[in-house]
């Protein structure tokens, strides 16, 4: 059987189960879009933006285990792309970016959009490539899914010259769907790890990073409450473990409990489940010493090479999770009653008072009891995304999420993220609640996306938090410049009337009491919603505010 380039594209992402495509179209891979007209499996979603499409993918890789998936132009559309790519690389994430490219014939004449794949994405990839040939595609794009998948996951981009989508070429057998091929423990590391563990007197462990599934989860809150080990998740990893389970004890982020930092620096031993024990984990590397900690480390991670990265581990095991849990949950515990029982209450109860949201607040409106409401309010499997932005410090300490894949947000810190991601999450679980949480000027970055939700479908709620400023720079330009405020202010747009013209419902909250009837309202409505939440540009953070931060700088 004879098919064009854009035709075999087409046949190997069915084969290896996809059946969405996000981004924008362009005339450098029109024989792809012909060939998806023939392709009823896979939808092609087109927003507005690359950026939105590659963070959409992100979200989708997120939530799904499997490479979600990118179809953008060469030039400016790859460039757009950029931001989706860097947060899947640095996040883990399963993603594959294809790119269109120009004629085969006209490469290093700088033609029209001509750029270097290679030299552009080479370092935030693991994997970047361009097919040169069609009857290679079957090769190489199957290729890329165990790439992306693969070890730690993370992007694949591939370049498709848009000559070489319309030559036609013997289709031969596809390869099969690939999986993710993924390290187990050794016996002996086991025994190594039970050893270290049984002998310590104030163990912790770190669990985060990707290659979960709920069944490692459920092996994780097993192995906790089997050893009575306090467990603590890394940045926006909070559903890996249940915020219920009697051993959960609060997230190691930006804006980390101090009782938990302070434990974490006394641990002695320190488990680590595929967190990468970066910088927001680690409070800027702060509560652990580098290169050599003061606590006992074991860190299990699915890529060898991050084992050591920064700090030297007592005991390193390349795994991936599922793997790793499976071993972990039937590691027989000391017989006796573990000696950390009363550190591990400790702990829990700190986490306790910590995300009770009891927090006072300078306007009317109160973050806090917001998120308090949101805990009672939603079903247990409501989706949370959100970009970056001071807001998410509530967000954050305050939900307490129960199952995973309930938190999908950007470990790399990006502005703009919330709203793509919740309409890639709708898209993905249409049965399920998909809430946003942005800033005002995180919102700003991806508003236009709303259009994209109204055409395919998705329904979202956004909870915007107004406080007319970018408020986690502000909060930095204040510690260093204290009074001297530059290019943090933001003036707004009516965001009820550009939420009307979207076509979707809209709230405005001014008042903490205000806020459970406008979310029961745009709730109920059936549509896409925004619920304008006014903040007080002093409440900076739910520990201090404005003024407080000015006059500690001072």
């Amino acid at each position: 059987m004879q098919r064009t380039g854009g035709q075999l594209i087409a046949d190997v992402l069915v084969q290896q189960g996809v059946d969405r495509i996000f981004g924008v179209p362009g005339e450098s891979f029109l024989a792809v879009l012909d060939a998806l007209v023939d392709t009823p499996e896979i939808e092609f979603v087109a927003t507005k933006h690359e950026g939105a499409a590659s963070i959409m993918a992100d979200a989708d890789g997120k939530l799904t285990g499997r490479p979600g998936i990118v179809l953008v132009t060469r030039g400016p559309g790859a460039s757009n792309a950029y931001a989706g790519i860097h947060v899947a690389y640095q996040d883990s994430t399963p993603l594959i970016v294809l790119v269109g490219l120009i004629s085969r014939d006209d490469v290093e004449r700088e033609a029209f959009q001509e750029f270097d794949l290679k030299a552009i994405f080479g370092t935030q990839t693991k994997w970047t490539a361009v097919i040169d040939s069609a009857a290679r595609i079957p090769e190489l794009l199957t290729r890329a899914f165990s790439v992306a998948m693969s070890g730690r996951p993370g992007p694949v981009v591939l370049g498709l010259p848009e000559d070489m989508l319309r030559d036609i070429v013997d289709a031969g057998k596809l390869p099969a769907r690939v999986g993710p091929v993924q390290g187990a423990p050794a016996p002996s590391h086991v025994a190594e790890l039970a050893t270290i563990l049984s002998a310590a007197k104030s163990p912790l462990v770190i669990a985060g990073g990707e290659t979960w599934d709920e069944a490692a989860c459920q092996n994780l809150a097993d192995f906790a409450e089997n050893w009575n080990l306090p467990v603590a998740c890394s940045f926006r990893s909070q559903d890996r473990m249940s915020a219920l389970h009697s051993s959960y004890v609060g997230d190691a982020g930006l804006g980390i409990n101090p009782a938990l930092a302070k434990r974490i620096r006394d641990a002695d031993v320190l488990l680590v489940l595929g967190a990468r024990l970066g910088d927001c984990t680690t409070s800027g590397y702060t509560l652990i010493n580098v290169p050599v900690s003061d606590q006992k480390i074991i860190h299990i991670h699915p890529d060898a090479n991050e084992i050591g990265r920064v700090y030297a581990a007592d005991l390193g095991i390349c795994s991936g999770m599922i793997p790793a849990l499976s071993e972990l949950v039937n590691l027989a515990a000391p017989d006796q009653k573990p000696g950390w029982s009363g550190w591990t209450d400790a702990a829990r109860a700190d986490y306790l008072s910590w995300s009770t949201p009891n927090t006072s607040s300078h306007g009317p409106v109160n973050l806090a009891a917001i998120i308090g409401y949101l805990n009672e309010a939603l079903p247990e499997d409501t989706i949370l995304t959100n970009g970056a932005g001071n807001y998410t410090v509530w967000v954050h300490r305050f939900y307490k999420h129960r199952r995973f894949r309930t938190q999908v947000a950007p470990t790399s810190g990006t502005m703009g993220y919330g709203l793509p991601a919740a309409i890639a999450a709708s898209l993905r679980h249409p049965d399920r609640l998909s809430i946003c949480f942005a800033g005002d000027g995180c919102f700003q970055m991806t508003l236009q996306e709303l259009a994209t939700a109204q055409q395919f479908g998705a329904r979202v709620i956004v909870i915007l938090c107004n406080n007319g400023m970018y408020g986690t720079i502000r909060m930095h330009q204040e510690k260093s410049f204290p009074g001297r405020v530059s290019g943090t202010d933001i003036v707004n747009p009516d965001f009820g009337k550009l939420a009307e013209a979207y076509g979707i419902a809209t709230a405005r909250v001014e008042k903490t009491e205000q806020f459970a009837a406008a979310f029961d309202a745009v709730a109920a409505s059936g549509k896409s919603g925004v619920i304008e939440v006014i903040t007080d540009p002093e409440d900076l953070t739910p520990r201090f505010s404005l003024s407080e931060l000015r006059a500690s700088a001072q």
